[in-house]
């Protein structure tokens, strides 16, 4: 019997709680401002599909949030000033609004709107200072407007009230800001019932998380760090509360229950993280299945999953099926995601056009089957057994950085996959119905890991991690000494303690994430754990008075997470955020004296490397720094042909007198470029390339993995960039060290 290639989409909507629960008012309005933009028009989409069947996760600490809005008792400081009276406004608040009624992807939410870009440039131009002295009263209350008004999804712009809203693009009124508020509320009240519907019709499975999205295995054992990294650093106190799962899970399935009028049948472990210590408790609360990364199946199998040089499973039989886990309690099957399709959509595809990136994606599927097909024995031309190829990834930050908000892409995409004849979207519960699972993964050996390379490093290791764990371990340990505080006689100290368990707080801290919140995570953290104290009318620590960590950022540091910046070299400060930065001006060197090269920016995404290079200001090419930039790469542990840098004069150090595989020359004056690959005999030959490289503030260059034809996808590798006079050596930059970088 011929099958089609069956693929699952699932969906991760997922906020923390932001409600403080000592001040009892929001800190942050993510969730008001994602559910007006990112929860309900995805399911909107689709139902327009009706062939088409997915998987969303709604997370309780989100639903509880939304109706909190909805019920008109959330109240966050941005909201708080949107519905003031313009001429109330003091300075301090001013001072916020100029700061922060701009967060958000300014190419997607800011400048379409030409009232709203208006401001935005003003304050990017002349300064925060300079807006403070001269914006009148109307800039602010069109700013407090606008801010609420881009965050509604494209596909309510035909509302009557938002079209004119839109239309009218400035000159807006208290009134005005009054009815979009209600008009915010109105969009959220859909959400949950709409998700409920379109489960009903079969069109939708949804699934839930635990409770306040909480890292179960370490709950369990924050040990269980070191099955995939055995040196890492844990923390002072162990916390070891197992019973805390149960109570997790119980509390998620009661809500769901409450809303869906029905059992969850999925669970989307936080952080896809999982381990064999939590998968009796997960069978003991009645789930069928979870889901989590192929990084976990891969640890679990001592598999590693090869690419081909499209991105492509080289072994799909072993990632694209279901498997059973075996426990005390019951069986659990569990899925696991394709990591790299689910990046695509979640990094790379919001700045293709989005009937390519549709196209894209199919073509990924298609070759997916072509494989399977391949593998068959008997040669057929058709799939002989059912395959489910999962893409989980969260449903709401990646929409951001789309064309309106995603919708042109999921409309093409939707219909491609609605006319495809040989791919069929399902949810995960309909496929497990329809074919149950025959490979067993004994649950003992199950890996203990997260969708971030199969490990925990992500919320524990890193020295303000583990501090934060402490104080979490420490408050856990005194509510435990209180036995006659149950969650019936003292919720308040065990709604605290949940919060506190989330896995949010703990991303944010440390390396390896930074936003412009990060100093008011910390503080929620904190308040978190100071209202289990006061719960139980025990003195609240000195050491949960006082931040985690110090929030100013390291002046070098690595990247934060994929980048996709406009090569135009204006070095815009929102396509580099997430990027590396390498510090230069300052240091020890011939090149680092004259500080002309003051910083280096990299980065990738699936498409491109991309470095930028900060120049002081005045200088000038040729004079101050020499006419010639030379990128070069080095691959560790390859074998492949590689040659020295092409360059005279080098010298017979590192990193100069490495042997590299790929160099890409720029001359600086004209912009020419051209790209070289060693072959045999310490020689180079020339190759086409499509390299983009921008001179105006700075420099900004983006290298197609394309044109480095060997490159294959989780390869490690390092860069180095020499400056060069007429071909001969000058300097290199990083003067002590090579950019590592990971191919996606």
């Amino acid at each position: 019997m011929p099958y089609p290639l069956y693929v699952a989409f699932i969906w991760h909507q997922h906020q923390p709680l932001y409600k403080s629960r000592t001040a009892g008012q929001y800190r942050l309005p993510w969730v008001r401002l994602h559910g007006t933009k990112d929860y309900l028009d995805l399911i909107l989409i689709l139902e327009q599909f009706p062939k088409l069947h997915q998987t969303v996760n709604l997370v309780p600490s989100l639903m509880m949030q939304i109706e909190d809005y909805v019920a008109g008792t959330a109240f966050d400081p941005y909201l708080t000033l949107a519905l003031s009276p313009e001429d109330t406004l003091d300075q301090e608040q001013k001072q916020f609004i100029i700061e922060h009624f701009f967060d958000g992807n300014h190419r997607t939410l800011i400048d379409p709107h030409p009232r709203y870009a208006e401001l935005y440039y003003q304050r990017q131009d002349n300064g925060r200072e300079w807006c403070l002295e001269h914006w009148s009263l109307q800039d602010y209350s069109d700013l407090l407007a606008w801010h609420n008004l881009a965050w509604i999804d494209p596909l309510f712009w035909g509302d009557p009230d938002i079209s004119q809203w839109l239309e009218q693009g400035r000159g807006f009124t208290l009134s005005d800001r009054q009815r979009i508020y209600s008009k915010q509320k109105e969009i959220l009240s859909h959400i949950i019932p709409h998700h409920r519907k379109m489960q009903e019709t079969g069109q939708l499975e949804v699934i839930t998380t635990p409770y306040t999205h909480p890292i179960l295995p370490l709950l369990a054992d924050t040990n269980a760090g070191r099955v995939a990294v055995p040196d890492m650093t844990l923390p002072n106190f162990r916390f070891q509360w197992p019973e805390d799962i149960p109570r997790h899970l119980a509390r998620a399935k009661q809500m769901y229950w409450e809303r869906f009028g029905c059992k969850p049948r999925g669970l989307w472990p936080s952080e896809q993280s999982v381990s064999p210590a939590i998968l009796p408790e997960v069978a003991a609360q009645e789930f069928e299945w979870l889901v989590s990364d192929e990084a976990v199946l891969g640890w679990t199998l001592k598999h590693f999953f090869h690419r081909d040089g499209h991105g492509n499973v080289l072994e799909p039989e072993k990632l694209y099926r279901p498997y059973r886990l075996e426990t005390p309690n019951g069986d659990l099957s569990i899925v696991f995601r394709d990591h790299r399709l689910s990046d695509l959509i979640g990094f790379t595809y919001g700045v293709m056009e989005p009937d390519a990136a549709a196209n894209d994606l199919v073509s990924h599927l298609e070759a997916i089957a072509h494989t399977l097909k391949s593998h068959q024995s008997d040669g057929t031309t058709t799939l002989e057994q059912p395959w489910l190829v999962t893409i989980a990834l969260d449903g709401e930050n990646c929409w951001e950085y789309y064309p309106l908000d995603g919708k042109p892409f999921l409309e093409a995409l939707y219909q491609k996959l609605s006319d495809h004849s040989e791919i069929e979207l399902v949810t995960v519960a309909e496929f497990l119905d329809q074919f149950p699972t025959t490979e067993t993964l004994p649950a003992d050996t199950l890996h203990s890991g997260s969708w971030v390379d199969g490990n925990f490093t992500t919320w524990i290791g890193d020295p303000a991690k583990n501090r934060a764990w402490d104080l979490l371990t420490q408050a856990r340990a005194v509510l435990a000494a209180h036995p006659e505080a149950t969650e019936e006689t003292n919720p308040e100290a065990w709604e605290a303690l949940y919060a506190a368990e989330g896995s949010d707080w703990f991303w944010w801290f440390g390396e390896g994430h930074s936003s412009n919140q990060d100093a008011m995570f910390d503080q929620l953290f904190r308040e978190h754990l100071t209202a289990l104290y006061v719960a139980l009318n025990e003195p609240v620590p000195p050491d949960v008075r006082r931040p985690v960590e110090d929030h100013a950022r390291a002046r070098s540091h690595g990247p934060d997470s994929f980048i996709s910046p406009m090569i135009d070299g204006r070095a815009d400060e929102q396509d580099w955020d997430k990027a590396g930065r390498i510090e230069v001006g300052g240091a020890r060197g011939t090149m680092h004296r004259s500080s002309k090269v003051q910083r280096l920016w990299y980065g990738v995404d699936h498409l491109n490397f991309y470095l930028r290079v900060d120049f002081a200001s005045g200088t000038q090419i040729g004079v101050d720094i020499p006419p010639e930039l030379h990128l070069l790469w080095f691959y560790p542990n390859r074998t492949m042909h590689n040659s020295p840098a092409p360059l005279a004069d080098l010298p017979d150090e590192a990193p100069m007198n490495y042997l590299f595989h790929h160099h890409l020359g720029i001359n600086l004056r004209t912009g020419d470029r051209w790209l070289q690959e060693a072959s045999d005999h310490f020689q180079w030959h020339n190759c086409p390339t499509q390299a983009q490289v921008a001179l105006d503030t700075c420099l900004e260059v983006a290298v197609p993995w394309a044109d480095l034809r060997d490159v294959e996808p989780d390869w490690a590798l390092r860069v180095v960039v020499f400056l060069a006079d007429e071909g001969r050596f000058v300097a290199n930059l990083p003067e002590n060290a090579l950019i590592p970088v990971q191919v996606p």
